[in-house]
């Protein structure tokens, strides 16, 4: 692309800037526009891992209550939401710095199989949710037996 001087010359114009403005401008945009509770994208921090037998999950929920924690499985999709609630400050107490995030959160995701539902199992400890989702019986790999043609 050209763009034209006012003497008649030619000179490039980078594409690339341009775009990188306009993504600047949007995401300023964006920014200003959110609404509902401020929780960090991808809250709370999340492992999953699977094997033969199952999944297992490892959610990072410092300071949530286990009465705050609801997990539901739905076919191949595990949801995880809760809700932080914010520290009680006493008579005369402010904050100096306030960076742990508080209010509701949910997670949903798609799980590598279907899990039995019934036989899920969540553990919290020391601020780690541990949920297993064993594996459906109908998912599970099957050695097949390969018979000679003689």
């Amino acid at each position: 692309m050209y763009r034209r001087r006012p003497f008649g010359y030619y000179h490039s114009i980078n594409p690339w800037r341009e775009i990188e403005q306009i993504q600047r401008e949007m995401n300023r945009m964006f920014r200003h526009m959110s609404t509902g509770p401020r929780v960090a994208p991808g809250y709370p921090a999340i492992n999953v891992w699977a094997n033969d037998e199952g999944v297992v999950v490892t959610a990072e929920l410092p300071g949530v209550k286990t009465e705050d924690i609801d997990i539901s499985v739905v076919g191949n999709t595990l949801t995880l939401s809760g809700e932080r609630r914010p520290d009680e400050l006493k008579d005369g107490e402010k904050y100096h710095r306030r960076e742990r995030r508080q209010g509701k959160f949910t997670r949903t995701f798609e799980l590598p199989f279907g899990v039995e539902a019934d036989k899920v199992e969540a553990m919290f400890e020391r601020g780690v949710l541990h949920i297993s989702l064993p594996r459906a019986e109908a998912e599970k790999p099957r050695k097949i037996a390969v018979k000679s043609a003689n």
